[in-house]
């Protein structure tokens, strides 16, 4: 790092170019610090000494560039007043020209601000970054073409302030000469970026799409920046806005790891360190036409396809994302089909409606998803969408019974995201009726029957338990509806709601047609009705065997063990039985003596006394030359023995 104070004179003159990089912000300085810099300047003018000014410092970095290329140096700080003062320039340059002093125009012009006998953006000594660098050539070119940009407007406040009665000759001088700089050049092996960080604490802070972005261009040629970001970042930026920083989180995801929001940066960058940052780059563009897919489904070509899209952006489980980039490149490589796609899609629907009625906690599902398309790669056999099957229903899918007796007695209706689910159930329900003139769903909401406010009247049908029907019926499937006169049905009578219900063109609501009142019974009664419709609608998908339910484990081949919660991805049963041990040592280490001496065959402090021995992390050793069959039942045995539920410890295989 050489670090030196200087005018701005040599910083311009010679053959050379500073190149505002592509992570730094385009030009934001206002008609404040441009007043600011003139009133400076005026001094100094008016001054008959002028002494030395000085106006901060600027850090930049030699670039490498071709061999015929000029010398270049990226300006990683002090962007604002080098333009600035470029600008400056550029307007004296051109008040000579317009006076007619064309040799006085020519040399400002060649020292300062062009390489005269360059071409392309070799030509220019200052390249903006990318969002300014097409008014900033206009300029260049054509200043008398007004343009709405910060620049052209800089340029004309200083040409104004210039254009009364100022010296430009003695203004030249003081600009070039007395306005002093410190310049700090790094050397080829510093890091431009974390100087940029440790920099940028004065200004505004930089997002995560700031420093993601920064990060991609300072690892990239400076001679391909401006290539790559026409073609690969600005339309993905383009295509995702806001959303890049979430997108890169679920890209980053995919292969199966949990990323905090926080670490997403640091991940990022770890990954461009190995694979490279124009393989990451193509790869982000490649799946951010998929993610924006996702946000907007409608962009989505196939009828199926899209339609299921726009369910699952109802059902707002961008958890789901990593999994579903997975699963849409395969569909846009070729490797399934649009309808078995679909059906993965509908089977994903299927699962969080499922988990939703039978109250399964959604916080885990960040970390559900990304392992997904990994544990299904582990299955050898089938096709993806039976893959997908099997892996998801061990995975807290809940089963028809529970599904049933939830979708009966859950309260569905409720704050957040409940009213959205709720309403696909209900739109589902309709959808299945395949009326050839289909309501617009859009515009229907959800109607209590009996309603959110129980009135007098209301009390009086509901008969002497009207309280108890109230708190346990109100926000349960069959006391629901979907139409279009909410505000006229409202809180009135059951006889009243009937008629209006008689005019629906929705089937769902033929079904009170012949009802006369509306008790529990009755709630209970349609609850059932319409749950039988909904199992239809979201059959229970599948044949994976669940550890529980396990007659023979012989030719069976273990890819999941979820032991208290925390689940394990295995590929075979001496793979269980050492994580099965592991959780036991690590919670219960009193336990291992009582199992040593319960099971010295397979668990013991001494090596030699097994003929497969493998070691635990506490010294323990244990017999790893079972049979499927004896893990099997050695695990259900140290289940026992830690106390554990059915639930608490549960294997998910496939027959091999």
């Amino acid at each position: 790092m050489d670090v030196s104070s200087t005018i701005f004179q040599p910083i311009f003159e010679g053959v050379k170019q500073y190149v505002v990089p592509l992570f730094q912000r385009s030009y934001s300085w206002n008609k404040k610090e441009w007043l600011t810099l003139w009133e400076d300047l005026k001094e100094l003018y008016d001054s008959e000494n002028p002494r030395q000014h000085f106006m901060g410092s600027i850090v930049t970095i030699p670039a490498k560039s071709v061999p015929e290329g000029v010398a270049k140096f990226l300006l990683i700080d002090g962007q604002q007043r080098i333009t600035t003062v470029y600008l400056i320039l550029m307007a004296i340059g051109d008040l000579y020209c317009e006076r007619g002093e064309q040799e006085k125009y020519e040399e400002i012009k060649n020292i300062y601000l062009v390489n005269p006998y360059k071409h392309g953006n070799d030509y220019y000594k200052l390249l903006p970054t990318q969002i300014d660098r097409s008014a900033f050539k206009r300029i260049i070119n054509s200043p008398q073409e007004k343009i709405e940009h910060g620049m052209w407007e800089a340029y004309m406040f200083f040409k104004r302030k210039l254009s009364l009665n100022i010296d430009l000759d003695r203004i030249k001088t003081i600009i070039t000469t007395k306005l002093s700089i410190v310049s700090i050049v790094l050397d080829a092996t510093d890091n431009p970026y974390l100087v940029f960080e440790s920099l940028n604490h004065k200004g505004k802070p930089l997002s995560v799409a700031d420093l993601i972005r920064n990060y991609v261009f300072m690892n990239i040629h400076v001679d391909h920046q401006e290539d790559i970001y026409n073609d690969i970042w600005k339309p993905m930026q383009d295509r995702l806005g806001d959303t890049i920083p979430e997108f890169v989180r679920h890209y980053l995801t995919m292969n199966g790891d949990y990323i905090n929001t926080g670490d997403v940066y640091n991940v990022l960058k770890e990954r461009i360190d190995t694979v490279g940052v124009e393989e990451c780059l193509k790869e982000l563009e490649k799946y951010s036409k998929f993610y924006s897919i996702f946000l907007n489904p409608e962009k989505e070509k196939n009828e199926k396809i899209r339609k299921e899209l726009l369910i699952l952006k109802r059902l707002d489980i961008s958890t789901s994302y990593p999994l579903l980039l997975n699963l849409y490149n395969l569909y846009s490589e070729g490797n399934i089909s649009a309808d078995e796609f679909e059906g993965m899609l509908c089977v994903i629907e299927n699962y969080i409606i499922r988990r939703f009625v039978c109250g399964v906690p959604s916080n885990q599902l960040n970390k559900v998803f990304p392992q997904v398309y990994i544990q299904m790669k582990k299955i050898e056999k089938g096709s993806y969408l039976d893959k997908l099957k099997t892996v998801l229903q061990a995975k807290n899918y809940p089963k028809d019974y529970d599904f049933r007796e939830n979708l009966k007695t859950a309260k569905l209706y409720g704050n957040g995201d409940r009213i959205k689910k709720t309403k696909i159930i209900l739109d589902r329900i309709e959808q299945s009726y395949e009326h050839k003139e289909m309501s617009d769903l859009d515009e229907l909401t959800i109607e209590h029957v009996m309603p959110q406010t129980l009135t007098d009247e209301w009390k009086i049908h509901l008969g002497d338990d009207c309280e108890q029907t109230y708190e346990l019926y109100l926000n349960t499937l069959g006391n629901l509806t979907l139409t279009a006169y909410n505000s006229e049905l409202s809180n009135g009578s059951f006889k009243r709601k009937c008629e209006i219900y008689k005019d629906s063109h929705l089937d769902m609501n033929r079904y009170f047609q012949n009802i006369e009142k509306w008790t529990a019974y009755e709630i209970k009664k349609r609850a059932g009705v319409l749950a039988s419709k909904i199992l239809k609608i979201y059959p229970y998908f599948g044949e994976t065997i669940s550890g529980r339910d396990i007659e023979n484990v012989t030719g069976t081949k273990p890819y999941s063990l979820i032991v208290l919660g925390q689940e394990f991805n295995v590929n075979s049963w001496t793979d269980v039985l050492f994580y099965t041990l592991q959780v036991v040592s690590d919670l219960a280490p009193d336990k291992l003596e009582l199992i040593e001496n319960d099971y010295p065959s397979l668990l013991g402090r001494r090596a030699d006394l097994f003929r497969r021995p493998k070691e635990l992390a506490n010294g323990y050793f244990y017999e790893a030359g079972l049979s499927a069959v004896h893990i099997y039942n050695f695990c259900k045995q140290l289940v026992n023995i830690m106390e554990l539920s059915q639930d608490e410890w549960d294997v998910a295989v496939v027959n091999s």
